[in-house]
């Protein structure tokens, strides 16, 4: 079988000690493993029962649509989802086990029609990321009418959780102020008569640096594909990043000192110098913010790109060193041998890591290395 053009190599191995890792940072808690928006650009399914395999107790995505794919493809294990468009497939969701997330009344009592299972729902507070969930007297509202619908037993609460907004900042106020308003609001529903179930209110930034939110369960994100929630975070924790992406160059060819490259011209060569064609571009996933900007590696040199990012490829330059099509250039991987990182990648681009792995899409494909 012929090597793609577009390759994303995902090392399990390192997955499995990022979960290992991270687990040890709340060795009081259960884990969650995020694997929404296709695991992060890693491809949702082989992510998740790498997570599972890991020991990972529990898996969380967004949608019941990624829910429900994570069912057909075999997952029975304890799963969580938490955001919904009116209309949303809360029976079938509620059928395959998914526990469904109601953020205010009227989300709760969609759910509740959803038919004549008895759902399993956690139950969302804003605690002041001013997002998703509910707040002041409409959490007051959500805790009444879940109790009243539990009494009637109707629904069985599951949870309590709420997301931070500044934890990748650890000495933020907003942590304080977000961690006092989640307690207060699990003592509210304690004292409306409610089991508060599972408590969770950190995310990948604050398993690794706020001990005192890590309550019953911590969900890892970004952090369990080894990039860092923000690069000037710091944290003893090792973590590894999973993907490396890597494309065969499609041409090479010397061009003379003064030539323009690209759409506009935006870059022209100061010297007679060697250029490589990578074939991928924006309709990849590669953002054009990066053009003329970023860097990849080939024969294990760094190589500036050159001129503007296409829809399907972009040109590098490669000076004088050796280079003959169908030599690999690695855009980002671990960094462990001076290939560019997809933190690199981000600061060129103007954004951040997430953002890098996630976008990823088009002609990319995905190969798996290691795990059991």
């Amino acid at each position: 079988m012929p090597s793609p053009q577009i390759e994303a190599v995902i090392d399990l191995d390192a997955f499995g000690a990022n979960l290992t890792a991270l687990a040890e940072c709340a060795p009081s808690s259960m884990l969650l493993t995020v694997v929404k928006a296709d695991a992060y650009g890693h491809g949702m399914v082989p992510m998740a029962r790498a997570a599972r395999a890991a020991g990972s107790a529990w898996l969380g995505a967004a949608t019941v649509e990624e829910a429900l794919a994570l069912r057909a493809a075999g997952d029975r294990g304890p799963l969580l989802c938490w955001l919904a468009s009116p209309g949303a497939d809360f029976a079938s969701a509620i059928e395959a086990d998914v526990e469904v997330t109601a953020s205010s009344v009227e989300q709760l009592d969609e759910i509740l029609a959803a038919g004549p299972s008895r759902p399993k729902v956690q139950l969302k507070v804003d605690t002041g990321l001013s997002r998703n969930g509910a707040h002041g007297v409409h959490w007051t509202e959500l805790v009444a009418a879940a109790a009243a619908a539990q009494h009637a037993g109707r629904v069985e609460v599951t949870g309590v959780w709420s997301h931070f907004a500044c934890a990748d900042e650890p000495a933020h106020p907003a942590n304080d102020a977000q961690e006092a308003v989640f307690v207060a609001a699990v003592d509210e529903a304690v004292a409306a008569g409610l089991e508060p179930g599972i408590r969770h209110l950190s995310n990948s930034a604050a398993t690794l640096s706020r001990p005192s939110a890590h309550f019953d369960l911590v969900r890892v994100g970004i952090a369990a594909y080894g990039i860092r929630p923000d690069p000037g975070m710091t944290y003893p924790t090792r973590l590894t990043p999973v993907m490396t992406l890597r494309a065969r160059l499609a041409q090479v060819k010397r061009i003379s000192a003064g030539a323009g490259v690209s759409y506009g011209h935006t870059w022209t060569a100061e010297r007679d110098t060697t250029l490589g064609l990578v074939p991928m571009g924006y309709g990849d996933g590669i953002a054009v913010s990066a053009s003329s900007r970023a860097q990849v590696q080939v024969g294990g040199e760094r190589a500036s790109v050159a001129g503007r990012v296409c829809m399907d490829q972009f040109v590098v330059d490669l000076g004088d060193r050796p280079a003959e099509r169908g030599d690999v250039a690695t855009l980002f991987g671990p960094g462990h041998d001076g290939e560019p990182t997809a933190e690199d990648w981000a600061a060129a681009s103007g954004t951040i890591a997430y953002e890098v792995v996630t976008r990823l899409g088009g002609r990319t494909v995905r190969t798996y290395r290691g795990g059991t």
